[in-house]
Parts: structure tokens; C-alpha cells; sequence
């Protein structure tokens, strides 16, 4: 099981993308899961990121520029079985298949003001 949590502050273009691409190559990335990605996220651009077809994902946009969570894995890996979205969290359940295993992985990016902190 290989995860990776990593804060992009923002995906932009070109570089980001490339440079993700090759870590989820390079350390054969089962889940990966991003935060603050600021843009529109789309079918195209999980697969760039990615690097192939074989992807699926999970978001929760952000507001405004700010926040966003979006979780990518491959199916070969992990089996969505449910899901909670809600503002700063991304909970997934499922089965992680190498392991026949059922898991629960929570993604959280915090707000940057205190009330919206306590709120979640």
C-alpha cells in the first residue's frame, strides 16, 4: 500500500503535472491525494496526472482559489465501496485489493480561518 498526501498550492500547468506524473511512476503510487489544487478538475486532467487511463478519483472542489482536495487512485489497487465528501475532507471506503483488505483513508485540508478551523 503506497500513498502519498502532498499540498500543491495549485496545479498550475506543465511542470506540476510532469513532476507528479514521474512520482507516481518513480515510487509506484497506489493512492495519491492532493491538496489545495485551486482549479476545475476534470477527466483529462486526473488522467494527465495520473499518467494513464487506468484512474480513478474522488474531489472536493475548491472555493473560490482556495482548498480543494482530490484524491486519485488505480483500480487495480483499490475497489470504492462509499464515500463522504464534505467542506476540508474526503473519506473514502473500500477494499484495497492486493491485501483483500477493507480500509478507510481520510484526506483533510484545513481552512485557513479559525472559525471554519472549528467548524471542521
Amino acid at each position: 500500500m503506497n500513498i502519498i498526501s502532498y499540498n500543491v498550492r495549485g496545479l498550475g500547468r506543465g511542470i506540476k503535472w510532469a513532476a507528479i506524473r514521474r512520482m507516481v511512476r518513480k515510487e509506484h503510487i497506489d493512492m495519491l491525494c492532493i491538496h489545495e489544487t485551486k482549479e476545475i478538475i476534470d477527466k483529462s486532467l486526473c488522467r494527465a496526472l495520473w499518467g494513464d487511463n487506468d484512474v480513478r478519483w474522488e474531489l472536493q472542489p475548491a472555493s473560490n482559489t482556495a482548498g480543494g482536495i482530490l484524491c486519485l487512485w488505480s483500480e487495480a489497487a483499490f475497489k470504492l465501496q462509499s464515500k463522504v465528501i464534505g467542506t476540508g475532507f474526503i473519506l473514502l471506503t473500500g477494499e484495497w485489493v492486493k491485501e483483500t483488505q477493507q480500509i478507510h483513508i481520510v484526506t483533510v485540508y484545513s481552512p485557513y480561518d479559525i472559525q471554519n478551523k472549528r467548524v471542521l
